[in-house]
């Protein structure tokens, strides 16, 4: 398969946090923030748009030329005091975006953010989506593979935290490696912090 991608900008931004909203909607994190689905239908696209905000301002996103899919990444610098301050207001940015009322929305984050490793330069997988009716056809693979093959060849780790047993198996298929122990959301679901080596 060859995809075409290109990278987003400022006018893709809608069209990226609507592909977020349907991507992640039954997603078992998603669940635990919102837990009434009809909330979360009314919530969860804003919640997610300040992913895209982050990605755009700091970051890039990368997008299948036909909308069916994105990646969101952010190159975290070794350890330097200015990113780990702005990764500390991203969760409230989220909470005041979508729901101020619901302090799940900022949890997830927090929790998120106190093991994200910080020693080493690397990039960081913020979010990817595939629309609902193409998962599985392999579209996430292809959109990660330029940003890890620059990361092989650069000798640059990248780290993600998976959301789901089924996406984790598919990160571990790629490389990446669970890294320490799960993030536990209070009586909900774990998030694996996952770390991927450089290839040689």
């Amino acid at each position: 398969m060859v995809l075409e991608i290109r990278q987003a900008d400022q006018s893709d931004r809608d069209a990226v946090a609507r592909l977020l909203d349907v991507a992640f909607r039954d997603d078992p994190v998603s669940g635990w923030v919102f837990p009434d689905p009809e909330h979360r239908a009314a919530v969860h696209g804003k919640f997610l748009g300040v992913f895209v905000d982050v990605a755009l301002e700091e970051g890039r996103i990368d997008c299948a030329v036909d909308g069916s899919a994105a990646a969101l990444w952010l190159r975290v610098p070794a350890g330097e005091p200015d990113a780990e301050a702005a990764e500390d207001e991203v969760p409230a940015r989220m909470r005041a975006a979508a729901d101020p009322d619901n302090e799940r929305c900022e949890l997830v984050g927090r929790l998120t953010g106190a093991v994200h490793p910080t020693a080493e330069e690397h990039e960081y997988l913020l979010m990817i989506a595939v629309a609902p009716g193409r998962q599985g056809e392999g579209l996430g693979t292809e959109l990660m593979r330029p940003v890890l093959e620059r990361c092989d060849r650069e000798g640059l780790p990248a780290y993600l935290e998976a959301s789901s047993e089924r996406s984790k198996v598919l990160y571990e298929r790629l490389g990446w490696e669970v890294t320490g122990e799960p993030v536990r959301l209070p009586d909900g679901p774990l998030m694996w912090p996952m770390w991927r080596k450089p290839r040689g």
